[in-house]
């Protein structure tokens, strides 16, 4: 279950020494092809770090053989010598991929880069270049789950996944604990697939998926700088699925990420899920639900195992979306706690002691629905962030 698992494609994970821990730090997926399709979606913060800067650069030509990525610093917020920076990583790893398989013969518009970590410092290069010449060195098909420990900062776990069609495949991983939000609220993600599909059948499932998955969990409301979502196709399989077999296949593979991605997140006990249905557009369940997702008070009363369904309520005022106050009914883990906009049954009947827990929101404005998936605000996640940086 990893990027390695679609036909075509060799990763590794090798520690560099950009982190302090000696963990491994440093990632690397190639595409052996014969194609190389891609397609990318990235943070919409106008603040953005320079490997997002040089990857969507990259990807308008429509082909990427390789992605490097590290962790252990974000290169963001360090100019112009940040994104050279970027550019000699991605040229220094298109000279080694091409002098150890001489038939890639990649250039550096070939590469993408990724970064993770800490913004405002530059890169040390004097490590990050000699670990990229072993993650060519470690490159293999069995490279997956260690290219998926190599990007993790604060996760406590490595994401991988993998959705399988009709004899061809959907691999992927992904890292993020902090900085969840839309947009793409992933930090890193790659996924794969040995499908035969041309950048514009891969931009418009990945788009698709994303806006299902990915712009839907929102952990603590704070957008990244450097979130990044590529999908790349090798053809290996020699089969060419539907447009809709590829949604299909890439939505599966990018949900169970975001899953995870909710399901680690900092400090969180618990893992929520916000229904909104009977809304007058899937805009305004959007909306709706991820008001009450970023809402402080209520994050922390279901951190309490509190079901104050009066201050999702509140959440639920402060939209645009259209709905009658006096007709909001809200359950928490199946109990109708608020009905027609009033207290309904007994609140001491919800039992939050578990990991799961799910709010449900009928607006009684339509037939639109959407969800989103949030986790509580905990002291441990206070505790991360006031000292990430030291």
């Amino acid at each position: 279950m990893s990027v390695t698992t679609p036909r075509g494609f060799r990763a590794s994970g090798v520690a560099a020494g950009l982190k302090a821990s000696g963990a491994s730090d440093v990632a690397l997926v190639v595409n052996d092809g014969p194609d190389a399709g891609v397609a990318a979606v990235f943070t919409a913060n106008r603040v953005k770090a320079a490997p997002v800067l040089w990857t969507q650069q990259v990807v308008r030509g429509g082909v990427v053989r390789a992605v490097v990525l590290n962790s252990g610093g974000a290169n963001a917020c360090t100019g112009p010598a940040g994104f050279q920076d970027t550019h000699a990583t991605a040229e220094h790893a298109a000279a080694a991929l091409t002098a150890a398989s001489p038939r890639l013969m990649l250039g550096a518009g070939d590469v993408a880069v990724c970064s993770t970590g800490l913004i405002g410092e530059r890169l040390p290069m004097q490590k990050l270049l000699p670990g990229v010449r072993a993650a060519i060195r470690g490159l293999s098909r069995d490279g997956g789950p260690a290219a998926a420990e190599a990007i993790m900062t604060t996760d406590t776990r490595p994401k991988t996944t993998v959705a399988r069609g009709s004899g061809w495949t959907v691999g992927g991983m992904a890292k993020g604990a902090g900085m969840l939000a839309p947009a793409l609220a992933t930090m890193l993600c790659v996924l794969t697939t040995d499908a035969v599909a041309g950048p514009e059948a891969l931009d418009a499932a990945l788009r698709e998926a994303c806006r299902v998955t990915f712009d839907r969990i929102d952990s603590d409301g704070c957008m990244s700088t450097n979130d990044t979502v590529l999908l790349l196709a090798s053809g290996a399989s020699g089969i060419a699925p539907t447009p809709a077999e590829l949604t299909a296949a890439v939505t599966a593979a990018a949900h169970d990420l975001a899953q995870q991605l909710v399901a680690d997140a900092e400090g969180a006990t618990k893992q929520i899920a916000v229904d909104v249905v009977g809304a007058a557009s899937e805009d305004d369940a959007v909306e709706v639900g991820r008001s009450v997702a970023r809402n402080n008070l209520v994050k922390t009363a279901l951190f309490g195992n509190d079901p104050n369904w009066g201050r999702i309520l509140a959440a639920v005022g402060t939209t645009t979306a259209a709905f009658e106050p006096d007709a909001v009914d809200v359950a928490v883990n199946g109990v109708w706690v608020c009905r027609s906009g009033a207290a309904a049954e007994d609140r001491s009947k919800v039992d939050l002691t578990g990991r799961d827990v799910t709010i449900r929101i009928d607006l009684h404005a339509g037939d639109a629905e959407a969800t989103i998936w949030t986790n509580d605000l905990s002291h441990a996640y206070v505790h991360e962030n006031s000292a990430y940086s030291t």
